[in-house]
């Protein structure tokens, strides 16, 4: 082929999923490697053949350590990939507590499944476990200082700050005399811990989410959060957090913090109880002892940023169970932030049929999960293979979205000096992505289009 050819592998007509193909002169390139998450239609997709041969795939490349850009890896690496895996110091550390978490959490889903029998499969099987996830981070390869790694075919690919989670990139691969950018998951302008994304360079095309596509964020509501904490102890009630455990947690811990020394909160025993959490949050407090270069100079100076007071590091099961009947008013951020595993779900099962206790969702809730369903309005969700009623009062603060809204997806695109020949909305759900199509054609005159699944297009 004379000029490289890109493939939707993944988040087109969903938000979820992402695997984008390059392929140049017999040599193919995968940036992200996600897993299809929310709706059973699209978590089927897991399942399925991978589209190619992996054993012909001559490398990923990364741009952050989120499941749904990362998370299909270790079962790519169990049909054969045997490749480099391109990514960011800082994403190679994320993503290899990330991965172990997902093996986890894949093979005790599949022993609940097995004990209560309420899988369609037979027996319950893992997609990966975790042996697979730690052949996958061996062939982690960092990328050097610069953020220029080369390609077979004899291409590039650069990574730039993208301010969505710590290490969290877009990519520029140049290959065949062409330039694409890839945004990842862009961050935004105002995140409170990290520098907001670079300026997009030139480049042919560019491949961009659109998670929040057809939505603003609002300023975060310091004294509504207030509010909802304060009623809630109150009522001698739980606050429980579903927070997504890289970059939410530490986000959540650094407001209870700002809002218990401004004296807006009671002083209150706040959990963490989420391994996978604790292990990114370690990952964060070294970047501030570091001073890393992707956070903002005001959070390294000063007292622990994520240390409400009174902070309850969770270590243990038996410590896990305890705090589903803490005895007094407390706040619980445990994983997974859309409440699809890990031991948020025993918290949910306890405290979601009694009304004195309050459930705030923080970020984005996929169509299909159980966050979603509560956003919703469920009246009963299902945990574990029984319906649990829901009594508690269930709240949502998307401001706390650390992804870049519509405005700011568009003025990121227009910090390029020239026009590309076209873009590629991706990573969103359909009204999303359409949404922020037309702005891109009205505002900037460029061509945007929304590509299918597995269309193929020359750059």
């Amino acid at each position: 082929m004379s000029t490289p050819v890109l493939t939707f592998l993944g988040a087109a007509g969903t938000v979820t999923g992402s695997k984008f193909l390059l392929e140049y002169q017999n040599h193919r390139t995968l940036i992200d490697c996600g897993l299809f998450q929310g709706e059973a239609r699209w978590r089927r997709r897991n399942w399925d053949s991978f589209p190619i041969d992996p054993h012909t795939l001559d490398a990923v490349v990364l741009t952050h350590a989120h499941l749904d850009h990362c998370g299909y890896l270790p079962a790519l690496v169990r049909q054969g990939f045997h490749g480099p895996v391109i990514c960011s110091p800082a994403t190679a550390e994320v993503a290899a507590i990330v991965l172990r978490d997902a093996a986890h959490l894949q093979m005790e889903d599949a022993g609940h499944a097995r004990a209560g029998g309420y899988s369609r499969h037979d027996p319950p099987l893992p997609l990966f476990d975790s042996a697979d996830a730690e052949r996958a981070i061996r062939h982690f390869r960092p990328t050097p200082e610069s953020g220029m790694s080369e390609l077979f075919g004899g291409g590039t690919v650069t990574l730039y700050r993208a301010g969505h989670i710590l290490g969290s990139a877009f990519a520029v691969v140049e290959l065949g005399g062409r330039r694409l950018a890839v945004s990842g998951d862009l961050g935004r302008q105002d995140h409170p811990l990290l520098l907001p994304p670079e300026p997009l360079p030139d480049v042919d095309a560019v491949v961009i989410e659109s998670t929040y596509g057809n939505r603003l964020h609002l300023p975060v509501d310091h004294a509504r959060l207030a509010r909802l904490i304060t009623s809630t102890v109150e009522r001698g009630g739980v606050v429980l957090i579903p927070a997504f455990a890289v970059d939410r947690t530490a986000v959540i811990l650094h407001e209870l913090a700002v809002l218990t020394t401004e004296r807006l909160i009671p002083h209150l025993p706040i959990y963490v109880n989420s391994p996978m959490s604790l292990a990114a949050l370690n990952v964060y407090r070294t970047a501030v002892e570091n001073k890393s270069d992707e956070l903002r100079p005001e959070i390294l100076t000063g007292d622990d940023p994520f240390d409400p007071g009174d902070l309850r590091l969770v270590q243990s099961v038996d410590e896990s169970i305890r705090i589903n009947n803490p005895g007094r008013p407390c706040i619980i951020v445990s994983a997974s932030g859309m409440a699809t595993g890990g031991r948020v779900l025993y918290h949910l099962e306890r405290l979601l049929p009694q009304t004195k206790n309050t459930v705030l969702l923080p970020g984005y809730q996929v169509a299909g999960t159980r966050g979603r369903q509560l956003l919703d309005g469920a009246r009963s969700v299902k945990i574990h293979g029984r319906y649990v009623p829901v009594r508690a009062r269930v709240t949502d603060m998307p401001e706390f979205s650390a992804h870049a809204d519509a405005d700011e997806l568009v003025n990121w695109l227009s910090t390029a000096r020239r026009e590309p020949d076209a873009v590629y909305v991706v990573h969103g759900e359909d009204d999303a992505r359409h949404a922020l199509a037309d702005r891109i054609g009205d505002e900037l005159g460029w061509t945007a289009v929304t590509p299918h699944h597995l269309e193929r297009v020359r750059l």
